[in-house]
């Protein structure tokens, strides 16, 4: 009895001594490259720092539908409940204007408020950990002349136990390296911008890379493509498969498609559209540009997604009934649209995607690219869902997915069901 107490008492010892561990690397925090950027011009950091605002997306987790800038607000749906942006003005009371540069970098770099609390990853400090400590402060800059308005931030509504902040402690000595980005010095100047503003600023991987059960990002870098947890559109592959990802798109194609909205392979939809119209339309044409290099650089997946169950014969004929019927006019009898006006059906990632989340919201509640200033007075498509029920949208899609070479497979009424349902709860 006495040996088998002693072995509970090591037992319990090194589970306590192993949390401990897992705390202190979950909490501790690098302070390399950490001190602060000397800068000549302030209303040239003020400017930098408003075009990486827009480059971050920064006031779309940050201002709520209807709310003034930057006061917070936003809800952000998760698996684990509901967090909402807090209030980034310069408000002393209620925002961030009690803040130093050191508390603000802190937070991006660290993830860690500035009383020493951890930060939920739903603020993507995850990626924005790479940000250099020059742009961290011009951001701070920036944000140091928006109107201050005091809104008291809302508190997250999360289950049990994901609203044990502690818990992140674990999470973090998990999931999360703190270290600024450094350029690889084999690559060119560009690939390394384009990296950069990818894998950090533009935290891409947030939607583009599937995340596990705890929410961290798997092979972030790869940006294989993922359904958007809470939001219901599936966030394609960004790397260079031909068919489900960026292998048929050209490095200006990419940037197009960022400052426009619109490009000859597809178009922006759903939340993309939303990046697009605040946040990359903004982009210069380098920027822009970096970040298709940098795109066109990563391989496709080894191993690919199973396509899904070929189309049967009826199904595509009475898709292809339907198609000629609504869709013809405008993408073509052989998928390949009108210019950018119209885009291809033919080799569309939304299309092709594995999955079809996409191609069936577009349909069933009309495809929208966004306003930009480079294409102010987009195309838009009408909304098929009032139209059609949802054995023919299955039809519709089946059918576009599974021609011109397509080859991603049929979709069931009961698949469109559950994307009008969801659709309806938005």
């Amino acid at each position: 009895m006495k040996l088998i107490k002693q072995l509970l008492l090591v037992l319990v010892l090194a589970v306590a001594a192993g949390i401990s561990v897992l705390y202190w690397v979950g909490t501790r925090e690098d302070d390399a490259d950490g001190a602060a950027a000397v800068q000549a011009d302030a209303g040239q950091l003020v400017e930098r720092g408003r075009y990486l605002a827009r480059l971050g997306n920064c006031a779309a987790c940050h201002t709520a539908r209807g709310g003034q800038a930057y006061a917070g607000g936003t809800p952000i749906p998760t698996p684990f409940g509901t967090l909402y942006g807090p209030n980034i003005t310069p408000d002393r009371q209620t925002g961030i204007g009690t803040w130093s540069a050191d508390d603000f970098w802190r937070a991006l770099h660290n993830g860690k408020s500035r009383d020493g609390s951890l930060l939920y990853p739903a603020f993507p400090y995850t990626e924005y950990t790479r940000i250099t400590r020059a742009d961290a402060d011009a951001l701070y800059a920036f944000l140091r002349t928006v109107e201050p308005v005091e809104r008291a931030n809302r508190p997250h509504d999360l289950a049990f136990p994901y609203d044990q902040r502690w818990l992140l402690a674990v999470w973090r000595a998990l999931y999360f390296r703190p270290g600024v980005q450094q350029d690889q010095p084999d690559q060119p100047a560009q690939w390394n911008r384009g990296r950069y503003l990818v894998q950090g600023l533009g935290h891409c991987a947030a939607c583009h890379a599937p995340r596990n059960r705890l929410g961290a990002s798997v092979g972030a870098e790869r940006l294989g493509g993922a359904l958007i947890a809470g939001l219901d559109w599936y966030a394609p592959p960004l790397d260079g498969d031909p068919l489900t990802g960026l292998g048929r798109w050209s490095e200006q194609d990419i940037a197009t498609l960022l400052q426009t909205g619109m490009a000859r392979h597809s178009s922006a939809a759903g939340p993309m559209a939303e990046v697009v119209l605040g946040s990359t339309q903004y982009l210069t044409d380098a920027d822009a540009l970096a970040i298709g290099a940098y795109l066109k650089s990563l391989p496709a997946a080894e191993t690919k997604p199973v396509p899904g169950r070929p189309a049967g014969a009826a199904l595509m004929q009475r898709g292809g009934q339907l198609y000629e019927q609504h869709c013809v006019q405008c993408h073509q009898a052989d998928g390949s649209g009108s210019g950018q006006a119209w885009p291809a059906l033919a080799g569309n990632p939304t299309v092709t995607a594995p999955s079809p989340v996409n191609t069936i919201r577009v349909v069933l509640d009309g495809g929208y690219a966004p306003a930009t200033a480079a294409n102010p007075r987009p195309h838009g498509m009408p909304p098929f869902g009032p139209l059609l029920g949802d054995a023919d949208v299955a039809a519709l899609v089946s059918y576009v997915r599974s021609s011109w070479g397509n080859g991603a497979g049929s979709v069931t009424a009961f698949d469109v069901k559950r994307v009008r349902s969801a659709a309806t709860l938005d």
